[in-house]
């Protein structure tokens, strides 16, 4: 049996933990299946121009929309405003109904389901994280990355055979049935009441130590997620090119092989920060993912494909709860839903414009230089974290 998931508790895999977990779940998933809106849209004959407008401005309007809410999940609580997030997509969804042309209504659409995203998705990881013991921050959001995988890796799977069986109407229904799901498991999920919120966040409270270092630290401590993020938008865009011009064969294995390895590490391993240290690990991590950069960058067979899909896959899954946390311990637990906004914010700003740098360095250099590139970049970004950023206390 679950346990109540009260604060002081050891226990992660509470009720209410499994409950917000699940409820993650199926938000991710609904948003998901809308990856295929491409093929959607291909029966009004759009530019290319067009569907990326629309494909795109999701992204943007995410990014843009959740710092704006990270501090109201710290004064609300994350509960209401990730009902408040799924709302606004439950309102948004259904209109693709009505869509006929790639035009402005759907690009308006789809910058709503952008916004009802960004919110929804922040408030139920912050709800989740407020769900299990303050000792295991790391491990929880590194399991909560593991259920926004597999629904990443389930969603477009099973819209492709929903779009067979039922068209792309059948499709939209999905994604409103799996909105609803969630919508009810947070609606029975016992969030942390506020007193016992407020335990947890007086330890910290007041002290903002934050606001105490230069600027120059600020940005350091920014960059590494928007670098994270970048190298990650690297070889998600540019290894099928890469695969092609070697003549390796199929590039997918290598990404099951990486989403595989990197749910691993972060359901396995997500915690190893909560015990040995933010900085520790995310230097490990780090050096992991940049010289795998280097092993792609030299591959020449198969075999170092699936290689390179695994080592990478790893350290993804390493750094992913331990930067994460660390923004945390670093703003104080009073902010944790502005530093869980930020850093997703900051991370796919880097997605977003690593992959117009990296296009831009590979067609100056190549791309085998490309990598090493990225992989130098990221090793010194990694060594100026280590060396500049400060090592905030946990709670």
């Amino acid at each position: 049996m679950f346990g109540r998931g009260r604060s002081g508790s050891n226990v992660l895999w509470t009720r209410d933990f499994v409950l917000g977990l699940s409820a993650y779940f199926f938000l991710f998933l609904s948003v998901s299946l809308l990856f295929l809106l491409p093929l959607f849209f291909k029966q009004f004959s759009p530019r290319e121009s067009q569907v990326g407008l629309i494909m795109g401005i999701h992204s943007l309007t995410a990014i843009m929309i959740r710092p704006f809410f990270g501090p109201v999940i710290d004064r609300k609580g994350g509960k209401r405003i990730s009902m408040a997030g799924i709302l606004i997509l439950l309102a948004s969804v259904p209109l693709f109904h009505l869509v006929k042309d790639a035009g402005f209504f759907p690009v308006g659409l789809r910058a709503l389901t952008g916004i009802g995203w960004g919110i929804s998705m922040t408030a139920t990881i912050t709800m989740c994280t407020d769900l299990a013991p303050v000792q295991s921050m790391a491990r929880s959001i590194g399991i909560v990355g593991v259920a926004g995988l597999i629904a990443n890796a389930v969603g477009p799977s099973l819209g492709e055979e929903i779009i067979l069986r039922f068209g792309f109407s059948g499709l939209f229904n999905a994604c409103i049935i799996f909105l609803l799901v969630s919508l009810a498991l947070i609606m029975v999920t016992r969030e942390l009441p506020k007193e016992d919120r407020s335990i947890v966040v007086s330890v910290e409270k007041n002290q903002q130590r934050w606001k105490n270092y230069s600027g120059l630290v600020l940005l350091i401590i920014g960059f590494m997620p928007v670098f994270h993020g970048s190298v990650r938008g690297a070889v998600i865009y540019f290894i099928p090119l890469l695969v092609k011009s070697l003549n390796l064969g199929r590039v997918g294995p290598f990404f099951i092989i990486f989403s595989t390895a990197a749910i691993l590490s972060r359901f396995k391993l997500g915690g190893l920060s909560d015990e040995y240290g933010r900085k520790k690990i995310v230097f490990i991590s780090a050096l992991v993912i940049g010289l795998n950069l280097f092993l792609i960058a030299s591959m020449q067979s198969f075999p170092a494909l699936l290689l390179a899909g695994f080592v990478g896959g790893f350290g993804q899954g390493l750094i992913f709860p331990a930067l994460s946390t660390y923004l945390i311990d670093f703003m104080g637990q009073e902010n944790k839903g502005l530093a869980i906004s930020l850093y997703n914010s900051l991370f796919d700003v880097g997605m977003g414009f690593g992959s117009i740098f990296y296009g831009w360095v590979s067609e100056l250099v190549g791309l085998r230089k490309m990598y090493l590139v990225a992989g130098v970049l990221l090793i010194l970004a990694n060594l100026t974290f280590t060396l500049k950023a400060p090592e905030p206390s946990k709670i």
